[in-house]
Order: structure tokens, then C-alpha cells, then sequence
């Protein structure tokens, strides 16, 4: 401990001299870990608004049911694995959303995740929005995608007037550049990590790693470090009490306030977990068929319960700064 100790204040003095100029130091407001989950979050029980073949139950059905549990060191949501589905008039499997208590504007979240949900149908996110006003508040896709298929995609969603330019600083591929809910069947303005690692089975089989986004006024960033690569800064790993954003290297998305003015456009915004089934975007019938998975989606989620032993989410922690 004396150790780490000594460079946390080598980290605070070295994150001093640096702040005044780029404005990147961050302390800590919250940190959630393993039981601390359930007094962080609260369930969501509704109906599912990307149409998904899911039914979100409530937190006393999901300890009942083994959907969520907890140490003192990690936290594990997850979908039902063994009901076979047989009424087409049934919500879908059942599966958990949790919504953070707090909301947060300008700030700093380390997603410390060392399983995501895997396999046909699935499609899992971890992002931040304003449910009450969306998309007036704004969100923010952070870690997203469906059917085990290529690598993560960050996205923002917006009300109309906020665009992004084609080339900005990050290591991923921009994609459409309007993040207008009402253009392009609500694709946001997304960029595509271009680590195999930042998503899905490969995720996995690497022990995850970690998410982080920067909110500010000037721009919103989203980083990925794989478990035990040898560039993960040293704040990130320890999750402590400050991080220094100006030390983490070029983001893996950039959206500067260039042709959107974030203020307007972001809220205080929720952190939303959550496991959805098929819906507007793993259920897309072109989309679900690329990806090579069998049957239609619907009905292969019905009928494979067996299929989602692995859909599930495993947090070491998640730490926010401001």
C-alpha cells in the first residue's frame, strides 16, 4: 500500500502542474462496487422502448429468478437461460435494466467490466441519457452492439441540429455524422472501435477491460483499454480518488462541440445497463441475418434458452468523477 500510495501523490502532484493548462483533472464523486450496485441503481421494470423480445422484471423478481447477484467485489446481471418461450404473445426472456439514482453532466465514468453478454440475438449496452426527456437530454451509447457481431460502437443521439465532422481526433472510424434521432432510422452519429477486443466473445476471452467517457462542454470522448494491455493508465487501474484524462492517449471517439452545442443538447444524464433481445436493432432482419446466426431472431431466443448461459454482465466496479 505504501507503494501505491507514493504514486497516486506523484499522480496528484504530476495531474497539478498539467490541469490549469488542459483542465483534466478529475476527483472522485462515486464508486460502485459488487453489493453496492443495488443501492447505486434502481430496476427497471417497462416495457422495452427499441421493441425487444424481453420482459424486464422488477429487482425482487430478479434475485427470485438469480438474474442479479453480488459479492463484496463484483456484480453480475444477467438474462433467464433455461424457459423455453411458447406464447408468440409473451413479452420475451426475461432480462434486467438498471438506471443509476444519480445523474450526471459534465464528468468522468470508468467502467471496470470483466464480462459483457454474448450470443445470437443479444444486444447489451451499458450508456448514459435523460429517459424523462430523451432526446432532448441527449445519450450517449458507451459500450454497444448486438449478435456477437465485429467490434464496439459508440454513438450519440440527439433532437435535430447536431451533426459531427467526417475527421476528428480518435483511433475509431466514424460512421453517419447526424446524431439526429429522426434521421437515418435513429443510427446516431456513431464511431466503430477498431479493437476485436472491445466487444463480444473476444471481450471475453481477454477478461474484459475498461470503459471510461469524458462529458464536457467543448466535447465528449470514449476510451478502451483490453484487460492487461500495457498502455491502461495507471488512474484507471486503480480506481481511485483522482484521474487525469490528459495522460490517456488519443480517445477511441471524439465528438467536439464544433456543429453541436452540447449544452443544448446534453442533460444530467443516467447510467442505463441493460440486456435486450432482437428489437429495432439486433432483430433487424438484415442486420440479424449478416451476422449468420440461425432462424429468425425472434424465434431463435424463444426456443434456445440454453444459447445465453454467457449473456450476461460481470462489473469489478464502475467509478464516476467530476
Amino acid at each position: 500500500m505504501k507503494g501505491i500510495s507514493a504514486v497516486v501523490v506523484r499522480l496528484i502532484t504530476a495531474s497539478s502542474t498539467f490541469s490549469f493548462v488542459l483542465g483534466a483533472l478529475y476527483l472522485r464523486q462515486e464508486q460502485v462496487i459488487g453489493r453496492g450496485f443495488f443501492d447505486a441503481f434502481n430496476f427497471e421494470a417497462i416495457p422495452d422502448p427499441t421493441h425487444g423480445r424481453v420482459n424486464y422484471v422488477d429487482e425482487t423478481t430478479a434475485r427470485r429468478l438469480n438474474l442479479v447477484s453480488a459479492t463484496e467485489n463484483t456484480f453480475i446481471l444477467r438474462a433467464d437461460s433455461t424457459t423455453v418461450l411458447n406464447d408468440s404473445a409473451a413479452l420475451g426472456r426475461n432480462s434486467v435494466r438498471i438506471r443509476s439514482n444519480k445523474a450526471y453532466s459534465t464528468h468522468v465514468a470508468v467502467f471496470d467490466i470483466a464480462h459483457m453478454p454474448q450470443g445470437c440475438g443479444t444486444w447489451p449496452a451499458v450508456w448514459e441519457t435523460d429517459e424523462a426527456t430523451w432526446p432532448n437530454g441527449g445519450e450517449v451509447d458507451i459500450l454497444e452492439g448486438v449478435n456477437d457481431q465485429g467490434t464496439n460502437q459508440v454513438t450519440l443521439h440527439t433532437a435535430p441540429g447536431c451533426t459531427m465532422p467526417a475527421t476528428r481526433k480518435q483511433t475509431g472510424t466514424s460512421l453517419l455524422l447526424d446524431c439526429d434521432t429522426n434521421a437515418n432510422f435513429n443510427a446516431g452519429c456513431g464511431v466503430r472501435v477498431s479493437q476485436a477486443s472491445s466487444y463480444g466473445p473476444t471481450f471475453n476471452r481477454n477478461g474484459g477491460g475498461w470503459y471510461a467517457i469524458e462529458r464536457t462542454n467543448k466535447f465528449i470522448s470514449a476510451w478502451f483499454w483490453p484487460r492487461n494491455a500495457r498502455d491502461v493508465p495507471l488512474d484507471v487501474q486503480l480506481g481511485g480518488l483522482i484521474v487525469e484524462t490528459s495522460f490517456w492517449g488519443t480517445p477511441v471517439a471524439n465528438f467536439p462541440n464544433i456543429d453541436c452545442d452540447l449544452r443544448e443538447f446534453f442533460d444530467a444524464n443516467n447510467i442505463i445497463i441493460n440486456l435486450t433481445f432482437c428489437g429495432d436493432f439486433a432483430g433487424n432482419p438484415s442486420i440479424y441475418a449478416a451476422s449468420g446466426c440461425p432462424s429468425t431472431c425472434n424465434s431463435y431466443v424463444d426456443a434456445n434458452p440454453a444459447e445465453f448461459v454467457d449473456a450476461y454482465f460481470k462489473f469489478n466496479s464502475i467509478n464516476v468523477y467530476t
